[in-house]
């Protein structure tokens, strides 16, 4: 599960890893706001998921708050990679740069271990210089049941190639992000690029991944609030089977269920156990901007939930954004006659079994 930009550097952050001051904004106002209280050339990043934001013009720069508003308002109105553009991060802009280095750790799911790599030749596309100049890239694993000491982080900065000088920072840096990446049940844990400038080493871009299965037990859930809509937790993932619950467990069985029969979910959307009308409508047209999204799974049991709510919020929707999505619906519990019976009077389908709706609608995807 990839996570953005700006929560990566505040999980940096806290791991003592020196990154520029960056505030997140949701509107070109929030974003000028914030560039006058900075009064410095900003950075206006573009926080997507997709990869490659740079080359696709997802970064752009501002020397005045009026131009950091006219930027977040151009960025706005652009997809990156099929992904729009809903939020910004303001960053002071990294000046007098002497060199750019690459940092990485990947979990090989293959080796079992994590692995370290590093090269001098940062801020490039490290797939690249794999290709071209696989010498520039210094490969470690690391044994996950040994403690990875900061003697050996500065003989990768050492094998790196990095000036004497620079040595014990770069090691340090390694170090560090070793264990950020070890605390929070990475996948991934990325720098890149290190930069180096008159004034010291500063992390100019993070990038991270979680373990799915550890984001869920990770006792620091909280850190995670680009995940949270101020009604629902939500989380987005690389599948194309969007799963949306009222409930916690609830929803992760949906996903579980999915998984079980071959599909892949594209997202995690907890609506809570007391889920209103206006929520279950939020949270159906969030997934369907997700362009990812080709199937629906709405998973809910009526308690505290109403499932009559649920049925007038899938009505609701359909008709206002002429859903173009198939949906599969599992609904029973609380009200389930009447909510049935608004779905059965506008033609909508549904199951009251959710292995029979897991399945039906990894059925429907294989059919597309």
């Amino acid at each position: 599960m990839n996570i953005h930009e700006y929560v990566a550097k505040n999980i940096f952050k806290r791991g003592n890893i020196k990154v520029p001051e960056s505030h997140l904004a949701h509107s070109p106002e929030e974003a000028a706001e914030i560039a006058k209280k900075m009064d410095k050339p900003v950075a206006v990043k573009s926080q997507v998921l997709s990869g490659g934001r740079g080359k696709a013009g997802g970064i752009l720069f501002a020397d005045t708050p009026e131009e950091a508003a006219e930027r977040t308002e151009e960025l706005f109105q652009k997809r990156i990679k099929g992904e729009r553009v809903t939020k910004v991060l303001i960053e002071e802009k990294v000046e007098n740069k002497i060199n750019e280095y690459y940092l990485s750790i990947i979990l090989d799911r293959d080796a079992k271990k994590p692995l370290i790599m590093a090269s001098t030749a940062g801020g490039m596309d490290i797939e690249q210089v794999a290709k071209e100049t696989p010498e520039k890239i210094v490969k470690k694993y690391v044994e996950p049941l040994e403690e990875f000491m900061p003697y050996q982080a500065r003989n990768i900065a050492l094998e790196m190639g990095v000036d004497t000088s620079e040595i014990s920072e770069v090691g340090n840096f390694i170090w560090k992000l070793y264990n950020v990446f070890k605390e929070y049940d990475a996948t991934v844990a990325e720098i890149n690029p290190l930069m180096k400038t008159t004034d010291g080493f500063i992390a100019a871009d993070a990038k991270m991944a979680i373990d799915d299965d550890a984001f869920f037990r990770h006792t620091k859930l909280k850190e995670f609030d680009e995940f949270k809509d101020e009604k629902f937790a939500y989380v987005k993932l690389d599948g194309n089977i969007a799963v949306i619950g009222n409930g916690a467990g609830l929803t992760l069985t949906g996903m579980d269920l999915i998984k079980y029969y071959g599909g892949e979910p594209a997202t995690f959307l907890d609506v809570g156990g007391g889920a209103s009308e206006e929520s279950i409508t939020q949270a159906l047209e969030l997934v369907l901007k997700n362009p990812n999204v080709k199937v629906i799974f709405l998973n809910c049991l009526g308690g505290i939930t109403r499932a009559d709510d649920v049925a007038n919020a899938v009505v609701d929707v359909a008709k206002e954004m002429e859903v173009k999505v198939p949906m599969v619906i599992r609904l029973t519990g609380t009200n389930e006659e009447e909510g049935q019976r608004i779905l059965r009077e506008h033609d909508i389908p549904f199951e009251t079994s959710m292995e029979r709706a897991a399945k039906k609608a990894v059925s429907i995807l294989n059919e597309l």
